[in-house]
């Protein structure tokens, strides 16, 4: 995974060591500044997994559903006429059901 969309690890940035000069920057800022890169780039390699999980798992599901059998609209109408009339029984009891 780390191969693919980036060059660096955390560890990698964490390792860095820069030659330092006499005009250099600051070794604590710089320290502090690459910590909070270190956590950020954890952060979005974490929420990159969940999402590649999260993308499988719809893939899978959406594969499933399409490898479903279909039911037929036939058999759907029937099923829903039958409940709607079983319905209009029950609220309107026997009046409705003898005429």
């Amino acid at each position: 995974m780390s191969g693919e969309l980036n060059q660096l690890s955390a560890k990698e940035i964490l390792d860095k060591n820069f030659k330092t000069s006499m005009r250099g920057y600051n070794q604590e800022e710089v320290d502090a500044f690459l910590d909070i890169i270190i956590q950020d780039y954890e952060r979005f390699m974490n929420q990159i997994d969940k999402l590649q999980q999260e993308n499988n798992r719809l893939r899978k599901q959406s594969e499933q559903t399409r490898n479903r059998p279909a039911t037929s609209n036939h058999q759907v109408n029937y099923d829903i006429l039958k409940r709607l009339s079983n319905l209009e029984k029950a609220v309107f009891g026997k009046k409705y059901a003898d005429s």
